[in-house]
């Protein structure tokens, strides 16, 4: 289908667009931006930089994607990239900024994600698939988010903190540590309650697995043990399902630690 491009948006020389995409009205794309196919963007929207929007994406009014990242470093001739993956969603007044040399040069999102009204990502960040940012959830520089995760309204995340696998964060929190795949966190700063159980029976976890991953945390999160000999103890006690692996992968390869427990170990955990 031909692409519909309102008469007052303006579109850069440079910019590629697939087919069937949608400019709406004084939306501003400038820059080496290339659009996929099926792509929205919105009213008053703006892209620019070295920014590649994936299929079937929708952008809507007053979102910024693709501007200079927020670091004093970045100068205004460094070729950094941002990359966004199929079918995402970034509400009103969303930004997203490219990377920057230091960090690798790449911001990258990938695929059916949520970005609600406000959410920030900033430069260097990774976000997996199948996340959902609530309004205002906004990540620091150099973030991991891994696949499936829920980051809550008005929650803010440190420089270089990771967020794992189905992790579903609190609103209002503030996290300046790891927070471990398939957990339950709020807080400020953010403490693990416990794991994320509706969203693992929503994903078809089965009870066995379930059982397995509530004994790893138990270990991890309520013994009273160094996270070194709870991992080790994981390792000799728990069957090693697929989570229970990815939970210790990212136990031992954390570099922030990882958010500690919201209850105080007892003799009876």
């Amino acid at each position: 289908m031909a692409n519909q491009i309102h008469p007052t948006a303006v579109i850069g020389p440079d910019v590629r667009m697939g087919d069937d995409v949608r400019v709406g009205p004084y939306a501003v794309i400038d820059g080496a931006v290339v659009l996929g196919d099926h792509v929205e963007v919105g009213a008053h929207a703006a892209l620019g930089g070295w920014t590649t929007v994936g299929q079937g994406t929708r952008i809507f009014p007053h979102a910024a994607i693709g501007g200079d990242p927020q670091d004093k470093k970045h100068k205004r001739s460094d070729k950094t990239c941002l990359e966004i993956g199929a079918n995402n969603i970034f509400r009103e007044f969303v930004t997203v900024n490219r990377g920057t040399i230091e960090g690798g040069g790449l911001t990258f999102i990938g695929d059916n994600n949520l970005f609600m009204a406000y959410a920030h990502v900033a430069h260097d960040c990774r976000v997996g698939h199948d996340c959902v940012f609530a309004n205002s959830g906004t990540l620091a520089g150099h973030v991991v988010v891994e696949d499936r995760a829920i980051v809550g309204g008005l929650t803010a995340i440190h420089q270089f903190c990771r967020v794992g696998t189905m992790a579903m964060i609190g609103g209002c929190s503030r996290v300046i540590q790891d927070v471990p795949p398939y957990s339950l966190c709020v807080g400020g700063p953010a403490q693990v309650y416990n794991l994320n159980a509706v969203g693992l029976r929503r994903a078809g976890m089965t009870s066995s697995h379930m059982k397995h991953l509530k004994e790893a945390f138990r270990i991890l999160f309520h013994s009273g043990l160094s996270r070194p000999s709870a991992v080790e103890q994981i390792e000799k006690e728990v069957q090693k399902t697929v989570e229970v692996g990815h939970l210790l992968d990212f136990a031992r390869s954390s570099q922030r630690g990882l958010c500690g427990s919201a209850k105080e170990p007892s003799s009876e955990e």
